[in-house]
């Protein structure tokens, strides 16, 4: 019986492997050592805002941003916020978190983007059964298109009431940073410091509104596109331009053609990094 196992272990063995389950994906941290989501979870308890960088069409990031903020909001008081919605915008999405209004009303009030009902409603819905605070912090996209087209003096022409919908003037802006760098070199000859302006004005504008609806002893969660947080700018440059004293915590999300071991590129994008196989379907 014995010489029988002997013989049947390597088949046993070959079989496991060819049944072996491929992975979605698989989260790493700064330095590309893998990590669990278990550890993640628990080191993302103990900040205070969190920026969970998204790919817009990928599937596995608005899962997973669905499911730490379950699971966060079992331990911590939350507020929730996303890059989604613009400030202006705000008082008609507190009215459906609020349940004053349906869904049909917020659709027609609000600038939905056209992924909102795959990618962004439950979480949307998740503040509205729990009774949480949803804030809007985008700066309305008109606004930065008058930046990109006249620079940020254009904003001064605003009126007192539209000033309240995006980060206070003067905008801080340093076109040094790496990643608004990277943007005049992925633009060639078609580069423009007014294009990084328009980006910096809505990483400034997100900025100032999580802030101002931070409350201590509550944990801020933000969704927003991976580049406006990537390797620790952006969004979060301007965080820390004001409350330097907060425990911040950032999360990209990278696709590759193996999950197998982060690529050099994307080491260092954040504290946490989620590795999608780049086949993994789309949203849109």
């Amino acid at each position: 019986m014995k010489k029988i196992l002997f013989l049947l272990l390597p088949l046993l063995v070959l079989c496991n492997t060819s049944f072996a389950q491929k992975q979605a994906y698989v989260i790493y941290n700064s330095k590309g050592k893998k990590v669990s989501y278990k550890k993640m979870l628990k080191t993302l308890k103990k900040t205070d805002i969190v920026l969970f960088g998204e790919l817009h069409n990928n599937p596995i990031s608005h899962w997973l941003q669905y499911e730490v903020t379950s699971d966060l909001n079992e331990e911590r008081d939350l507020i929730l916020g996303a890059e989604m919605f613009e400030a202006d915008n705000q008082k008609v999405l507190t009215e459906y978190v609020e349940e004053k209004i349906e869904y049909p009303e917020l659709d027609s009030l609000a600038r939905l983007w056209p992924n909102y009902k795959t990618d962004y409603a439950p979480l949307v819905d998740f503040a509205k059964n729990n009774d949480l605070e949803f804030v809007a912090t985008n700066v309305p996209r008109r606004y930065a298109n008058m930046v990109y087209k006249k620079d940020f003096e254009a904003l001064d022409s605003l009126s007192a009431k539209e000033k309240e919908w995006i980060a206070p003037l003067p905008i801080a802006f340093d076109i040094e940073l790496p990643t608004y760098q990277s943007i005049l070199k992925m633009m060639g000859d078609h580069a423009s410091p007014l294009l990084v302006k328009a980006q910096a004005i809505k990483d400034a504008t997100m900025a100032h509104f999580i802030l101002k609806n931070y409350k201590k002893n509550h944990l801020f969660i933000h969704y927003n596109g991976a580049f406006h947080s990537d390797f620790y700018e952006g969004i979060l440059w301007y965080l820390k331009q004001d409350r330097d004293d907060l425990n911040y915590a950032t999360i990209s999300t990278v696709t590759q053609d193996s999950v197998d071991k982060l690529l050099e590129e994307n080491l260092g994008k954040a504290d946490f990094i989620i590795c999608v196989d780049e086949d993994m379907t789309t949203t849109y």
